[in-house]
């Protein structure tokens, strides 16, 4: 490894926290959405600066080229990061359409209301 290439990952690894961390201070990301982006900044920022445990890493693993695994655990923070969006985004859709419902029933209620009409339950009425 060059000295070049040694203080590029280090470079690397410190921007990736940098960057999650401003973005969390300015309120921008949440911190449940900072978890994989921190844990992913700190491998990176460890095995620049000691490149021998990702040799290491990738012997015990059976990986013969250490930077497959490197690969192969930026994916895996890439699945992990989409699975915990895709999570939050189907508990939005829920919420949305409960709450879609609800506002719903509370202006066919408040239509009733104001037409003074009684409020009739299960009618057959499509307004």
């Amino acid at each position: 490894m060059t000295l070049a290439s040694y203080i590029l990952g280090i470079a690397s690894a410190l921007l990736v926290l940098v960057v999650v961390i401003e973005l969390l201070r300015r309120g921008r990301l949440r911190e449940r959405h900072t978890l994989w982006w921190l844990i992913a900044g700190g491998i990176g920022l460890v095995v620049a600066v000691f490149p021998n445990l990702l040799e290491g890493a990738a012997k015990a693993l059976g990986v013969e080229v250490p930077v497959n695994l490197v690969f192969f655990l930026g994916i895996l923070v890439l699945f992990l990061v989409l699975m915990q969006q895709s999570g939050e985004l189907t508990r939005f859709e829920e919420r949305t359409r409960t709450l879609a419902e609800h506002t719903a029933a509370l202006e066919d209620r408040v239509r009733d209301l104001e037409l003074g009409a009684p409020r009739q339950e299960n009618s057959d009425d499509p307004r």
